[in-house]
Parts: structure tokens; C-alpha cells; sequence
């Protein structure tokens, strides 16, 4: 370890002891959890701060899988794991492809089940990993890292930058001055120091999901994935799902289960498909047709004449 690293952790607030926290091994387990609940209440301000950030990085990811580009996370540790985290919850929700929402974590796949120390230093493998996915103009690469500077991470970003891929800086500290060198959006969610210190997967890690959560969510409720608040385009691959399936279908349109189920099984199990037959009369395949004319937005497709 070099000083000038030893320097720079000194200046991150993540890594700085929290004053109410003080006493932590001496305290009682209620009073530890009561002082953890009590951190965690000041995180979803702090997202809030940096809502005007997130609407950009939005807008990015938005247009990216509206022109057939990715969302790919980079990150390490627990970054890199909530990252994987939210890519692998959006094929279940929004019926989308593996490949549009991807998540790379530093020390590759063995790191998502076990601490592989040190690789978050890799700046090579980083260019190495995101060089599989062929990065393009088209796609936006979302770096994740509570401290700012993890050099798996900044690697990356700076790489995508040859690519003249749109690039998105997760943090949880104010940003770096140089950070738009390398990032085109930075959210910078500063939580302050943790209640253990230096342990990010605590309210650094928790303002990460809420950011992450945003940003699939937001990008596909916009790409059409959802009418009002229903989730229309889950893909109904177990029991609670089909169970989901029929729920909302008898929900909107105040049919019973037996119509809702047979619906559904003309439609192969696609919730959009069937809800648009229903409401224009027409076959599976014409449901699908008006769904493709209407760019997969579902009440386009209900109300197109």
C-alpha cells in the first residue's frame, strides 16, 4: 500500500468513526440495533439529495434500451454484488433480456459468493471483463463504488470512455474533481460514517439499492414495462408468479379466474398479450402485433385504433 492511498482513505467520510457509535461493543443488542435503525432513517434523504443525478442517469439507461444498448454495472465487493443483484431481478419482473441489464463484479464470478481481496485493485481485468461484452455508443456502463476510488471500478469507466459509451458513477462520498473525466452522470449519495466503521455494506450499501432500484425501475416503468402500478410484464416462470399473472388480469379487467386463466394460456403465459386481447377482441398474435406497432407500451396497444 502506497501513503497516497493511505492519504486518500483518510478523507473519505465512509471511512471516518461515526461519534454516536462510539461505545458500540459496550452497548446491548437493543441499543446496537436501535443505533443502526437510527443510521438507516438518514439514507433515504441522502438519496434524495441527488434525485436531479439520478434522472439523468435515467434518461441514459432509458434511451440506451430503447435502441437496443445495455445497463452494465461494474463494481466490487458489495457494489459489484448489488449490482448483480438488481441485473438478475429484471428478467423476472420486466420480461427483458438477460443481456440488457448485466453486472460485473471484480474478482469475477467466484467474488459474488466469497470476499476475493485484493482484486478490486485490478485495473487490467476490469478492461478485460467489460471488453466480453464489446461495449459500444449504444450502451451505458454504471461504475459502483461507495468510496469513490476503487481503481476496478474507475478502470472501467475510463475504458467505456474509448468506447464513447454513456457512463454513470455510483458513490457514496462527495464526487472526486476529477470525476467528470470519467463519467458523464455522477450520483453522489454521501451517507456519512457508518455505524461500524469503514463497513459500507451498511448504510453505504443500502443507498446504493435504493439508487439501483431507481434506476431499473424508473427506465422500465417508462419503456412500457408496467400499466398504472401492475406489473404487466413479468415473465411467470413459478407458481406465485402465474398465480401474480392471473391476479392482475382479473384486477383490470374484473374478469373471474376461469377467464383469466384460459386468457392466459391462449397467450402462452404473456400477461400483456392477453390483457390486450381482452380489451380489442383480437387472437394472440394480433395482441402481439398491436404490442410490437406500440413499441410494447401496453396502453398504446389497448387504445391503438
Amino acid at each position: 500500500m502506497t501513503k497516497s492511498v493511505f492519504q486518500e482513505l483518510q478523507n473519505l467520510t465512509t471511512e471516518a468513526r461515526n461519534a454516536d457509535t462510539m461505545r458500540l461493543d459496550s452497548m446491548s443488542v437493543r441499543e446496537i440495533l436501535e443505533a443502526m435503525n437510527s443510521e438507516d432513517r438518514t439514507v433515504a434523504e441522502a438519496v434524495a439529495q441527488a434525485m436531479p443525478q439520478i434522472e439523468m442517469a435515467v434518461e441514459l439507461v432509458v434511451s440506451a434500451l430503447a435502441s437496443g444498448g445495455r445497463l452494465i454495472y461494474v463494481g466490487a465487493g458489495t457494489s459489484g454484488r448489488l449490482g448483480i443483484l438488481d441485473a438478475a431481478e429484471c428478467p423476472p419482473t420486466f420480461s427483458s433480456e438477460p443481456w440488457q441489464v448485466q453486472g460485473f463484479i471484480a474478482g469475477g464470478h467466484g467474488a459474488v459468493f466469497r470476499a476475493v481481496e485484493g482484486a478490486e485493485d485490478d485495473e487490467e481485468q476490469a478492461v478485460r471483463d467489460i471488453e466480453v461484452c464489446c461495449i459500444n455508443d449504444n450502451d451505458v456502463v454504471c461504475g459502483i463504488t461507495a468510496s469513490r476510488r476503487t481503481p476496478y471500478v474507475i478502470s472501467a469507466l475510463r475504458h467505456a470512455s474509448t468506447k464513447s459509451a454513456k457512463r454513470v458513477f455510483i458513490i457514496c462520498n462527495t464526487a472526486p474533481e476529477d470525476a467528470a473525466e470519467f463519467a458523464d452522470v455522477v450520483i453522489s449519495v454521501p451517507v456519512g460514517a457508518e455505524v461500524l466503521t469503514g463497513s459500507t455494506r451498511l448504510r453505504a450499501g443500502t443507498a446504493t439499492k435504493l439508487v439501483l432500484n431507481m434506476l431499473t425501475t424508473a427506465a422500465m416503468v417508462r419503456l412500457g414495462k408496467c400499466y398504472e402500478n401492475l406489473m404487466v410484464d413479468l415473465k411467470a416462470g413459478s407458481q406465485k408468479l402465474k398465480a401474480r399473472a392471473r391476479r392482475i388480469f382479473m384486477e383490470l379487467t374484473g374478469s373471474d379466474y376461469e377467464w383469466a386463466d384460459e386468457v392466459l394460456k391462449q397467450a402462452s403465459g404473456e400477461l400483456k398479450t392477453a390483457l390486450v386481447m381482452h380489451f380489442r377482441g383480437v387472437d394472440a398474435d394480433k395482441a402481439r402485433a398491436l404490442l410490437d406497432e406500440s413499441g410494447g407500451v401496453i396502453r398504446k396497444a389497448m387504445q391503438k385504433g
